[in-house]
């Protein structure tokens, strides 16, 4: 790391002190071999680090929801309703493959946790949770997963009932065109919200609801008008003007390529597999890909996004069993690899050890110096997809598309 970018970070990251040194020492002197095991040695640990992740929250006010992660700046963070949402599908997950029923007890607090923060109009708390904070469209939408695995996988109709909620305060805040432009991050319109959108359609086919159905479609429908020619997806950064992190363009492509398998759309499933395709191309060989892709795939990044590499790898698994394009396999393989080479497995120290880093090197610009817990979840996602070439969430079985006009 260039000693000029040192002194240029804020005084409240602390780089200098003996747990943060040792961290960005490691990522300079990082080996490619270190730490690559097994699958299932890798997804232990990073299970293990998001059951730690939420126990820092036991006996406060959020105990059962995951803490955000741990941060430089401010050490473990509190639980964050937007990435427990999303984690709980991974627990009930996990607790199968790995043989460990504690998971789904533990998942069944994460759902005790959001259903306790509903809001009276069906939406659900944004950031933390904190007096004064506004709901967020994407945010609602990934908690709307939680819900539904809780209908789908426990069998808990208030889990269905909360989503149906969230999901019609979605419709009430969607503009004419598909595009949500209010309750967004930032106040700017985005097309990862696509993710949203597959809780919201996903809710919508499991319920009946043929309002929720239409309203997904409406935002795939806006989504798609902001593809380029190449397939990139403009609208997609959390700041305008900004190329787009790894992150929401693997989250956009979710979204397309889940929602297309849910409704037979092949126009949204082609927007998934070409833009998938795209990142392919540019992923070098050793499963790396750059934080931030402008149009054409230009890399302008130097650093990692692993939490968009996981992303990727899991984007790619799955393309690979829904279209049988088995090229997609050799390169999420390739990104599980290199993201096992950032894992630290045998660390001492419990904040870190399993846990998965918003960047590589850790002062990239994604998450800069944290552990989110959102980047475990979905390395853990990406890892048992390949394990047992079954997607997480599991495809919920539901009626046709067409009955539900």
């Amino acid at each position: 790391m260039d000693i000029t970018k040192f002194a240029s970070l804020p005084f409240r990251y602390r780089p200098w002190q003996p747990r943060h040194a040792r961290l960005i020492v490691g990522d300079l002197f990082k080996r490619a071999s270190e730490s690559r095991q097994e699958h299932e040695v890798h997804l232990r640990g990073a299970i293990d680090w998001l059951c730690r992740a939420q126990d820092v929250r036991n006996g406060e006010s959020d105990a059962g929801g995951v803490s955000a992660g741990w941060s430089f700046e401010d050490g473990w963070l509190p639980g964050y309703p937007e990435t427990t949402g999303y984690i709980i599908e991974t627990f009930l997950a996990a607790a199968a493959v790995l043989e460990r029923p504690e998971l789904v007890e533990r998942a069944g607090r994460m759902i005790d946790w959001e259903l306790s923060i509903q809001l009276p109009d069906g939406a659900f708390p944004g950031h933390f949770g904190e007096a004064g904070s506004q709901p967020v469209i994407f945010n609602t939408g990934q908690i709307m997963f939680g819900m539904v695995a809780g209908y789908t996988q426990l069998r808990r109709e208030e889990c269905l009932e909360a989503a149906v909620r969230a999901g019609h305060w979605l419709g009430q805040q969607q503009d004419d065109d598909g595009c949500w432009r209010k309750f967004e991050h930032n106040g700017v319109p985005h097309v990862y919200n696509t993710r949203a959108t597959w809780a919201l359609l996903a809710t919508g086919l499991l319920a009946g609801e043929a309002e929720l159905v239409a309203s997904a479609r409406r935002n795939l429908d806006w989504a798609l008008t902001q593809r380029t020619a190449s397939g990139w997806f403009a609208s997609n950064a959390f700041i305008p003007e900004r190329s787009p992190f790894t992150h929401t363009i693997a989250y956009a492509i979710r979204g397309f390529m889940e929602s297309g398998v849910l409704l037979g759309e092949e126009r949204y499933l082609q927007a998934a597999v070409v833009a998938a395709r795209a990142m392919a191309d540019v992923q070098r060989q050793d499963g790396w890909l750059a934080g931030t892709y402008k149009d054409g795939w230009v890399a302008d990044a130097s650093y990692c996004c692993l939490t968009g590499l996981a992303q990727m790898s899991l984007n790619w698994t799955r393309l690979a069993q829904v279209t049988g394009e088995e090229s997609f396999r050799p390169r999420a393989r390739a990104g599980l690899d290199y993201l096992k080479t950032t894992q630290k497995l045998a660390a001492s120290d419990a904040a870190v050890r399993g846990g998965i880093a918003g960047s590589s090197p850790i002062w990239g610009d994604y998450s800069r110096f944290e552990y989110p817990n959102w980047a475990a979840k979905f390395f853990a996602d990406a890892l048992m997809v390949d394990m047992t070439d079954r997607p997480v969430p599991p495809v919920p079985r539901i009626q046709s598309a067409e009955s539900h006009g």
